[in-house]
């Protein structure tokens, strides 16, 4: 099996109830190594609840998650990051009190580093990730004096900085005008090309997903309805009766 083809992220048969309630139903899906995989569906589709079995915030009623072969099903949130992935949630979550270089060392210490690395090249990595965000000028700022986007930018730069295999972006770019989102798209592809990290995308702006993503998964009612390119997906029946009510 070529890179390309090798899957770093499987899952099978998940489902996830709360109280009874499925919220998702038998899902299964694979993420292959250096792929762009976009997750989309209606309001309460299961999406959130798919990225939270795959980073251990939610454990499965049933199924389990394979990440690089091995079964991490049921594991915590902080023993799956260990293992090499990385969320980046739609609310920035910063450190408050510390500087903007002091958030992404956070990352970069909790993500594993070397025994004989030096603090130089942590701090070089750190460095490294600010610039490719745009926020190397502002390293020794406080993160309260960050835009909310800038803020956005700061909480991806540490997840990169664990140094993941697999990175989970829940919404992180919503909000954006037309220029700032081409920016974002750019930068996705970027992290995959040149820091060979996979990525899962949840996001409601279909041009980005279709614009970016190699495959989408689209979930309705925590169920898979449709697996596919964009341009595969796009013109699924059971997709735009998702979107847009099935006809009279």
């Amino acid at each position: 099996m070529s890179p390309r083809t090798e899957a770093v992220l499987e899952g099978e048969r998940l489902s996830k109830h709360f109280g009874g309630l499925p919220a998702l139903t038998d899902v299964s899906f694979t993420v292959a190594r250096g792929e762009i995989l976009g997750l989309i569906g209606p309001n309460g589709a299961g999406k959130s609840t798919l990225l939270n079995l795959i980073s251990g915030s939610f454990s499965p009623s049933d199924g389990r998650v394979l990440f690089q072969g091995r079964d991490v099903t049921g594991l915590r949130p902080h023993e799956i990051a260990k293992r090499g992935v990385a969320r980046v949630l739609q609310t920035p979550r910063s450190f408050a009190s510390m500087s903007v270089r002091e958030n992404v060392a956070i990352g970069s210490l909790f993500g594993g580093r070397d025994r004989n690395e030096t603090t130089s090249v942590g701090r070089n990595r750190t460095e490294f990730f600010l610039d490719l965000m745009g926020l190397l000028d502002k390293k020794d700022l406080p993160v309260e004096g960050l835009t909310l986007q800038e803020k956005r930018m700061l909480e991806l730069a540490r997840a990169l900085a664990m140094r993941p295999a697999l990175l989970l972006l829940d919404e992180a770019m919503s909000g954006l005008n037309p220029s700032e989102m081409e920016r974002a798209m750019a930068l996705i592809r970027r992290i995959r090309d040149e820091l060979g990290v996979s990525i899962i995308w949840v996001e409601h702006v279909m041009q980005a997903i279709m614009g970016v993503a190699e495959r989408v998964l689209v979930l309705d009612f925590g169920r898979v309805i449709a697996v596919g390119t964009p341009a595969e997906v796009a013109r699924d029946q059971g997709v735009i009766d998702a979107y847009l009510g099935r006809a009279e």
